[in-house]
């Protein structure tokens, strides 16, 4: 049996990105799961987060399933979303947080001022807001298996401040353009994780998470 096991520590969308994978994969088990023995028992996992990178990390680790998630990272399928992607990595400027150093880098704010480039469809020189927030193109820098069927530069759902910088560039898979050029999607062996909210991106979104369920690492 295909159980997908989303990780509720209590900072997540949990619900929408249950939704939106009931939704793609109608043929798999889909659990919302708070106990680490459901995570263990699951054949692939994903991992959503929003907030504070301080809140998220201390709730992980209050909630006990931190070990879960860790031993998932190396051992199953493990899709991260948003801040459940930059908690893979070492440590987030956001509150100089320790993470979950499971990908070597960090997580680093926007830095302002950021200007759009005209070659993005925006107006030279207009300033861009922090968060970002909105649809932007997402560019595969690598191939992926959960790229399969998604055209190069879809357009996917952003809302963040932060995005993660990797240490070793081989594993950034996906890059879209804020101001600047930044990581939106990286991959290492089991590990798939993305900066935009697939739940929130329409089809290609859904795509995404049909990948995840398909995938095979």
């Amino acid at each position: 049996m295909n159980t997908i096991a989303i990780v509720d520590y209590g900072m997540g969308n949990f619900h929408s990105v249950a939704r939106a994978l009931h939704a793609a994969a109608p043929d798999a088990t889909i659990k919302i799961c708070n106990d680490a023995a459901s995570i263990d028992q699951a054949s692939r996992v994903v991992f959503p987060g929003q907030g504070a990178m301080r809140d998220c990390m201390r709730t992980l680790n209050e909630s006990g399933l931190r070990e879960a998630v860790e031993r998932a990272a190396r051992t199953k399928p493990l899709l991260g979303v948003c801040v459940g992607e930059q908690m893979l990595f070492e440590r987030s400027e956001e509150g100089d947080t320790p993470c979950l150093a499971l990908l070597p880098g960090v997580v680093q704010r926007f830095s302002g001022p950021q200007y759009a480039r005209p070659d993005q469809g925006f107006h030279d020189q207009e300033l861009l807001k922090v968060p970002h927030m909105g649809w932007n193109q997402v560019e595969q820098v690598k191939p992926h298996a959960l790229w399969e069927g998604i055209p190069d530069r879809s357009y996917f759902y952003f809302v963040h401040s932060y995005y993660v910088v990797p240490r070793n560039e081989s594993v950034t898979v996906g890059v879209s353009h804020y101001g600047t050029r930044f990581t939106c999607a990286v991959a290492e062996a089991n590990i798939f994780a993305v900066q935009f909210h697939p739940e929130k991106s329409a089809d290609h979104g859904l795509r995404l998470y049909r990948n995840f369920v398909d995938w095979n690492p």
